[in-house]
């Protein structure tokens, strides 16, 4: 058992679990500078005050995860305890983002082709990566409905029973997803997980009056319009233990890191 100190900067949307009703994938950077996932965690059953945000530093008493090859994946030692979570502090934005940023941006990916050889080779799955130019974003629609296993999951754990009061987050009916150029100039794609765009989109839906399209363009506005062009833009990658080996390219975009740009000053001599 190790108890890690980790600054948390990604939390996926959650999925349902036949176990632990949904989870959600949490990772972020210890102590020494490592990356560190954290699953499974059934965030949104922890107490209140373990309900972590992205840049707090928590400390968790973490095993390896034994049915997860892939060397970044630990587990709470127990994740039924009340104190699975201690919550020690919270990084804000000040100074432009400068304090995130020495921790966040100490290893930086620009090429996709390197990353995918390690994710291959030593099974790295969780990775800062800057793209050299973000050229679009999408929004693809994919149905309001959990598939067959996933309904399955939700049967088996009696989510809507009238005696049980927690209710599992709605699925995201649109698949978002970053086109961009990476520093070979290749264009590539890669769908957008986290949590922040699944509560923007129904934000946005909300204010729009259950215009799906209007959702979309808004949300479209934010990441695309404001993010990538208008922040400094990197992106956090991670892969899918299920498709970690088979898949081609196998990483997805777990969480954006926005700093504002930076202006070079020039000075009139």
């Amino acid at each position: 058992m190790t108890r890690k100190r980790i600054l948390i900067t990604v939390k996926t949307y959650p999925t349902p679990s036949s176990k632990y009703e949904e989870l959600v994938c949490t990772a972020g950077i210890d102590d020494q500078g490592n990356w560190i996932r954290i699953y499974p965690l059934p965030y949104r059953k922890l107490p209140y005050n373990q309900q972590y945000k992205k840049y707090h530093w928590v400390e968790v008493d973490l095993v390896k995860n034994k049915d997860d090859f892939r060397p970044e994946s630990y587990r709470p030692k127990n994740i039924d305890a009340k104190d699975v979570i201690t919550y020690l502090g919270y990084i804000g934005p000040n100074n432009n983002w400068s304090e995130r940023k020495g921790i966040v941006l100490k290893n930086v990916y620009y090429d996709i082709v390197e990353l995918v050889e390690k994710a291959k080779g030593i099974y790295t799955s969780l990775a800062v990566f800057k793209p050299k130019e973000v050229i679009g974003f999408v929004s693809e629609y994919t149905g309001s409905e959990w598939n067959d296993k996933q309904k399955l999951s939700l049967q088996q754990q009696n989510l809507f029973d009238s005696k049980n009061n927690f209710k599992i987050l709605k699925k995201l009916p649109y698949r978002f997803s970053y086109e961009f150029i990476d520093e070979k100039d290749k264009k590539r794609k890669l769908q957008i997980i986290d949590w922040e765009i699944g509560a923007l989109f129904w934000k946005c839906l909300e204010n729009n009056e259950g215009d799906e399209c209007a959702a979309c363009e808004d949300v479209k506005k934010k990441y695309y319009d404001e993010l990538a062009k208008s922040k400094d833009l990197y992106l956090f990658l991670g892969t899918t233990l299920q498709y970690h080996l088979i898949a081609p390219n196998p990483f997805m975009i777990i969480g954006t890191f926005y700093p504002m740009k930076e202006r070079n000053l020039k000075l009139d001599l």
